[in-house]
């Protein structure tokens, strides 16, 4: 069964998926500035725009493009800053 997500306000939405892959969403974004916490490793997959992403440890925020991914450990948070609409695949280790 497919779930819907939804955070900050709206603005951020998601679809929940269990596959061969594993467990995944595929979300979008509004152009903001938002912080997230994990609980599991995260892949996570720009499929749209670009995504300004500052890791637990890191000072400096780095931009992720389409087709780039960035990993995100276990038990963390982090930033996310996004200048337009951006589109992605998270896969849940």
């Amino acid at each position: 069964m497919l779930k819907v997500n939804e955070y900050f306000g709206g603005t951020v939405k998601s679809i929940a998926l269990e596959n061969s892959e594993g467990n995944a969403t595929v979300g979008v974004m509004e152009a903001g500035e938002y912080e997230f916490g994990t609980g599991t490793i995260e892949h996570m997959t720009i499929s749209s725009g670009v995504l300004d992403v500052m890791l637990p440890g890191e000072s400096v925020w780095t931009a992720y493009r389409k087709g780039e991914t960035f990993i995100v450990a276990k038990d963390v948070r982090f930033k996310v800053k996004a200048v337009g609409q951006v589109a992605y695949y998270c896969l849940y280790i």
